[in-house]
């Protein structure tokens, strides 16, 4: 098992689950190439009424829901993403 994955799994404790899937949130760290840090900044720049926040929740549950994710809160946070305007 690669060392991200179990870092991963040993932060996820089913214990700590929220009973409302929409109020809980992480702190989440991660190194993203250059290219992709300046589109992320642009998009926000022409596109005010969207935040750092949204956009890396809808970019997961985007990859998440297209590459088979099940999960009834991920696909609420993927139509959300498609069909509200905050």
């Amino acid at each position: 098992m690669s060392t991200e994955r179990s870092h991963l799994e040993r932060c996820i404790e089913p214990e700590a689950c929220c009973i409302e899937p929409e109020a809980c949130c992480i702190s989440l760290e991660a190194e993203v190439p250059e290219v992709l840090f300046e589109g992320m900044r642009e998009f926000l720049n022409d596109h005010p009424n969207w935040d750092l926040y949204r956009l890396i929740s809808s970019a997961l549950a985007s990859f998440l829901f297209q590459n088979g994710c099940s999960d009834q809160g991920v696909t609420q946070h993927y139509l959300n993403g498609l069909f509200l305007r905050r």
